[in-house]
């Protein structure tokens, strides 16, 4: 039996029409054969079954990016340094996950430790684009992306972002990506990027998935003191809702230079249409976008470079016989096990950091970051979501990839490094194509008001 989406397979499974027991070797057998194809994961687990709770996701296949971890299915974050790591508990979410009856198919590439825009810095390969393998299908959550707009069978992943990595595979690979705001979803269990920044969220197949899911998973947790006590609720109560009478503000500085022009019309025009359903849209200004940027650089690695400092090849991942003093067993473990960007933001992180220096570029940018918090928040006062461009570009060949310096890399980001630094929440979803690859819309709104992004999306999904 043809089952088209989630919410059908999960009713077919609680009338037992189907036996989740019965579908899911099917559907791992068809995540290996998309593995051959596009490579998204690092991790399959062909045991895989339905938990013992039959929960309201009983029998649903869910990946989880390589960065949270899972009991007894190795971690690695991406990384070599990690390999063969067997984490002995699993992280909040997926407990979370379990709980509600899904079943855990694998772990999904990633860049390493999630230093990256295009998932080409996957010790264990980079996932290709289903729409054509040429192309990035984007990072750093990028295999979240690819098995999502492959899968063949009802499938929800979860991802993590830290300046965008839910976002920008969403854009490229024609997916919907929901960035949950910062604590709402607890950080226990996942290996951290950049403490103050990172969050967990979902890529699915349309916003009626992400909603679902984000119900699930999201919530209070004592074992995450970062963890917001706001509580959860049924997103998708929100699908319904009428964007009639909703103000919504396009900021200029999201659709200038360095900008598509194909990209920056239909993100424009969608947002016409929202207006002839009786929503408010305006231009505003956010000035302080600029800056955004280098703060977040800064921020993210110097917390970057302190929190990969504990790998060091003794008491998880990559081992060698210990020679030397531990200097020199410390170096040659980080020189075998890191890949090159990773290494790269440890040395910038670590400077930033050094006497001398703290005061002047890290310390400095968190007062540029509640600077364009407290922007983001004036301009809430005002409207109820902005929309902007998911990413700057149509998703990249590889080839010209490799051609492009870190920093035009970093600039990249430059649509969702504001509101992931702000911890504000975004929805990415698939506004249509441009020469037959997809673009992304943006929406962002003030913390905890996920369902108005949801609300938003929902109806962006009805204009197609």
């Amino acid at each position: 039996m043809l089952i088209a989406t989630v919410r059908d397979y999960l009713e077919a499974v609680k009338s037992g029409e189907i036996k989740a027991e019965d579908f899911l070797p099917e559907a791992i057998q068809k995540a290996e054969r998309i593995q051959k194809a596009y490579s998204p994961f690092i991790t399959i687990d062909k045991k895989a079954r339905p938990s013992a709770s039959k929960g309201p996701l009983y029998g649903l296949p869910v990946s989880i990016k390589d960065s949270i971890c899972t009991n007894g299915m190795q971690t690695t974050a991406g990384s070599k340094i990690l390999e063969g790591y067997i984490p002995p508990f699993d992280a909040t979410c997926v407990t979370r996950i379990k709980d509600s009856g899904a079943a855990i198919i694998g772990k999904t590439a990633m860049d390493e430790f999630g230093f990256g825009t295009f998932s080409t810095n996957c010790a264990y390969g980079a996932p290709k684009n289903p729409l054509d393998i040429e192309r990035s299908c984007g990072g750093s959550s990028g295999g979240a992306g690819c098995i999502t707009a492959a899968a063949d069978f009802p499938h929800i992943a979860i991802a993590q972002s830290t300046g965008g990595s839910i976002t920008a595979p969403a854009a490229f690979t024609g997916t919907v990506g929901l960035t949950p705001t910062y604590g709402r979803v607890s950080r226990y269990g996942l290996i951290d990027y950049s403490n103050s920044m990172d969050k967990i969220g979902v890529i699915s197949k349309c916003v009626y998935d992400s909603a679902l899911m984000l119900s699930v998973i999201s919530g209070h947790d004592p074992l995450d003191s970062t963890s917001s006590e706001v509580k959860s609720e049924d997103f998708t109560k929100h699908l319904n809702s009428d964007v009639k009478g909703m103000k919504i503000a396009l900021p200029k500085e999201y659709f200038s230079s360095g900008i598509d022009p194909k990209i920056a019309k239909l993100v424009r025009d969608k947002a016409e249409r929202l207006q002839q359903l009786g929503a408010k849209v305006e231009d505003v200004s956010l000035p302080l976008t600029k800056y955004a940027m280098p703060a977040y650089y800064m921020i993210a690695l110097s917390e970057a470079s302190t929190n990969l400092a504990k790998f060091c090849g003794l008491r998880y991942g990559l081992q060698k016989e210990i020679q030397g003093n531990f200097d020199e067993y410390f170096s040659k473990i980080r020189t075998e096990g890191f890949g090159e960007e990773a290494k790269r933001r440890i040395i910038f992180g670590t400077y930033a950091r050094m006497a001398g220096y703290r005061d002047a570029y890290y310390l400095k940018a968190f007062k540029v970051r509640a600077r364009i918090i407290d922007e983001f928040k004036k301009t809430f006062a005002k409207y109820d979501a902005l929309i902007t461009p998911s990413m700057p570009i149509l998703p990249p060949k590889f080839s010209d990839i490799s051609k492009l310096s870190p920093i035009q890399i970093y600039n990249m980001d430059i649509m969702t490094t504001a509101p992931n630094m702000a911890g504000m929440p975004t929805l990415s979803v698939p506004i249509g194509k441009i020469d037959g690859l997809p673009v992304g819309m943006q929406i962002i709104s003030n913390h905890f008001m996920e369902g108005k992004t949801i609300a938003i999306g929902a109806k962006i999904e009805e204009l197609k």
